[in-house]
């Protein structure tokens, strides 16, 4: 309907005008379908937020900024149901320099931390930079196909949770898998972090992306134990596509945890953007009509993508996500060498995200970004075809 007029992708000759990583990390003969990044105008009252502040010269340093709280109050009344004080919502400059600002308040260098990979690749790089040890429990794919076949190994988690475990950071939704916890299961992370005295990070940066077939929950609305026992770090930056404004919010709901966080640096929050600040309240709080119809477009693309798939390229194994733009591709059955990106890329000039960087075990996969036009889509399924 209109809906999805308002935001329709522009042609690639613009696109490829953007100064943006997914648009300079490649010559111009490559379709560039790695960064999660997404290719619809921006939202008009975000837009709107930015031209008032760049025309009347106000790009001084985010001090005070009680509309970010409210503002992300007023979308996760809205979209959860979740009330939440608003006053535990700190600024940061973005999700990885809030989780690791949050890891050097709750550990030490060689504290466990765990993660169930294949994740998101930049979980390695935050674990690295503050020294701990990396635990995983790998998701497996052994559920039904016809849903989303990623399952927890509840048995290695526990025994990691038991292991003298400090930290279990959670990409919820997960990313690359597409794949939305559900309250059963994040009751039962509660019950282990509080038994075991677990602090569990939870990254619900691809939240707003949820379909209106799935209801994502958000870790801090599962109660009193849930609330003693986690930080989400959150930000506006996927859903509404403003990564490069710089702003992130770190939550929590709880006094013991508001104090510990109250320790971190005063740098953490005079580091987030001025622009990215306004932008991102602005997001949450009038951005609900633009994202809805985003997810109508992501949508169709999602469905669209099994159908060309099944047509052109029915060996390659596709579980269409719950949450976001991603797709996660296994092309084993393809045959196109230790790392298919790099052949894709060779031979097919288009790119994505190896598999292997979100876990050595998916070697064979690759991860599309399909928040762009329903031609772009089409054309890089085209161009996998032909590199075979």
């Amino acid at each position: 309907g209109m809906s999805n007029r308002l935001v329709s992708v522009p042609h690639l000759s613009v696109l490829q005008t953007h100064r943006s990583e997914k648009w300079r990390g490649f010559p111009k003969d490559v379709l560039p379908l790695p960064v999660a990044e997404m290719d619809f105008p921006v939202a008009e009252p975000i837009r709107a937020v930015l031209a008032e502040m760049v025309a009347t010269s106000d790009l001084g340093y985010l001090g005070a900024i009680p509309e970010l709280g409210l503002g992300f109050k007023k979308f996760a009344k809205e979209r959860w149901n979740w009330d939440l004080d608003e006053t535990q919502v700190r600024a940061a400059t973005d999700v990885g320099v809030a989780v690791v600002e949050i890891l050097r308040v709750f550990t030490s260098p060689d504290d466990l931390i765990l993660i169930n990979s294949p994740v998101y690749h930049n979980f390695y790089n935050w674990i690295n930079e503050t020294k701990l040890t990396k635990v995983d429990v790998p998701l497996e794919r052994t559920g039904d196909e016809n849903g989303n076949p990623w399952e927890i190994n509840w048995d290695g988690i526990e025994k990691a949770y038991a292991s003298g475990l400090k930290v279990h950071i959670l990409c919820s939704p997960h990313n690359p898998l597409g794949r939305v916890y559900s309250k059963e299961e994040l009751l039962r992370i509660v019950a282990l972090a509080k038994r075991y005295d677990v602090l569990v990070i939870s990254d619900e940066i691809h939240a707003p992306l949820t379909f209106k077939d799935k209801v994502f929950v958000p870790m801090l609305s599962l109660g009193s134990d849930a609330e003693a026992v986690s930080v989400t770090v959150t930000a506006a930056s996927k859903g509404w596509n403003i990564a490069g404004l710089k702003c992130a919010i770190i939550v929590s709901q709880n006094e013991a945890i508001n104090a510990r966080l109250a320790t971190m640096p005063i740098a953490v929050h005079y580091r987030a953007s001025l622009l990215g600040g306004f932008a991102t309240a602005v997001a949450f709080a009038e951005g609900g009509v633009w994202l809805d119809s985003v997810l109508e477009n992501l949508d169709h693309n999602r469905h669209m993508i099994k159908e060309l798939l099944s047509s052109q390229l029915p060996s390659v194994r596709y579980h269409i996500p719950d949450n976001g733009y991603l797709a996660w591709l296994d092309l084993e059955a393809l045959n196109l060498g230790e790392d298919p990106s790099v052949t894709l890329l060779e031979k097919g000039r288009v790119a994505f995200n190896a598999g292997h960087t979100y876990g050595k075990q998916c070697s064979q996969y690759v991860r599309l970004n399909f928040a762009t036009s329903p031609t772009i889509v089409t054309e890089a399924v085209h161009r996998i075809a032909r590199a075979i």
